[in-house]
């Protein structure tokens, strides 16, 4: 059983055990995290697709951290004209192992 759930703008294919690494949720390490936005879930030979959602499919997870991700550098330069900057950027991530994922 899978499902794709839709968190922090974007989208994600998930299964009961598995490890995902998504945009910065609020709760401490150990608490317990329910996405509402499942988009479809499908179990064995049977899919069910929402429009855009579906009403009662809830997944729910436990989070482990919430980390600083790699930094990403930006760098902008304009040929013959000494303009050179350069800026770094690290995004808040939250590390949540998915529990289970009920169809309602």
């Amino acid at each position: 059983m899978f499902a794709v759930i839709k968190t922090g703008g974007k989208q994600y294919r998930v299964a009961a055990d598995d490890v995902i690494i998504v945009e910065k949720l609020e709760g401490e390490p150990g608490q317990s995290i329910a996405f509402e936005d499942v988009l479809m879930l499908a179990d064995g030979g049977s899919v069910h697709v929402g429009a855009p959602r579906l009403a009662g499919a809830r997944v729910t997870g436990e989070l482990i951290e919430t980390a600083k991700g790699e930094k990403v550098m930006v760098f902008k330069k304009r040929r013959r004209s000494t303009y050179r900057r350069k800026r770094g950027h690290r995004q808040l991530e939250s590390t949540v192992r998915i529990t289970g994922i009920s169809a309602g």
